[in-house]
């Protein structure tokens, strides 16, 4: 089967790519890098020729709001558009626990509107929620300094590791399309303030942690866990302290 990963050559697309591989599918890593762009259209036709499945995990280079409503709106009718022409019968995408609450956030008003958009499009479809990766907590930390002190809500978050992610969607990418949307998250759900403080005790950066509940999460003041899943998830097995320790040290 014929499976094209737009975003194939970034952290999970990667490693979709790497899965589906192995499992004996022809896959087509999709990105501009490849002469594949989703939001001019530019080498769509001709990568989607043959394709059973598009997954789509791309995501956009900046977190401005006009920006990454450009992105996400442009591509996705790009692709639903291409995948129509091209006989697609699945279309595949990754998305964020909790999107529809954030909508402070331009970035999750323009994922809000991708995921309305997939919906809509009349080509059968699976959403994979993800929370928060692992690898993401240290962009979270060094969001949170401000004068050298971490300020952090105690809002509760619940991240998985990038690996854990890549498996589910391949995983979606192989099965039925569900034509609606599963939830993924690791196993340990805790106040952001604390997995913060884990992250800088575990690479040995010695910061004080402040809990504030008044901080922003990248512009969203956090009422409730709108960072963790609701319903029925797939929670994974990798512990973040147990990731974290597998992670090459830094070099001073």
């Amino acid at each position: 089967m014929k499976i094209v990963v737009i975003g194939g050559t970034g952290l999970i697309g990667s490693q979709v790519v790497t899965t589906l591989k192995t499992a004996g599918h022809e896959v087509l890593a999709a990105s501009p890098n490849t002469g594949v762009n989703a939001v001019t259209g530019e080498g769509l036709a001709q990568a989607l020729k043959g394709a059973s499945v598009v997954v789509d995990v791309a995501n956009s280079p900046s977190f401005a709001d006009d920006a990454a409503m450009n992105f996400f709106v442009r591509a996705g009718q790009n692709l639903a558009e291409a995948e129509k022409k091209a006989g697609v019968s699945h279309h595949v995408a990754l998305s964020v626990v909790g999107t529809e609450l954030l909508l402070d956030s331009g970035y999750f008003r323009a994922k809000l509107a991708q995921e309305e958009l997939i919906a809509s499009a009349g080509v059968p479809w699976t959403l994979v929620r993800a929370t928060q990766f692992f690898e993401f907590v240290a962009a979270i930390a060094s969001a949170a300094l401000v004068d050298g002190v971490a300020r952090v809500t105690s809002a509760l978050i619940q991240p998985i590791a990038s690996a854990d992610v890549a498996a589910k969607v391949a995983e979606a990418a192989l099965a039925p399309p569900r034509n609606s949307m599963v939830e993924i998250a690791g196993p340990e759900r805790l106040p952001m303030a604390e997995l913060v403080k884990r992250h800088f005790d575990g690479i040995g950066e010695l910061r004080d942690v402040i809990t504030d509940d008044t901080a922003a999460y990248f512009g969203v003041v956090l009422a409730g866990p709108w960072l963790t899943p609701t319903g029925d998830a797939w929670l994974s097995q990798r512990r973040y302290g147990d990731w974290l320790a597998a992670q090459p040290k830094r070099v001073a």
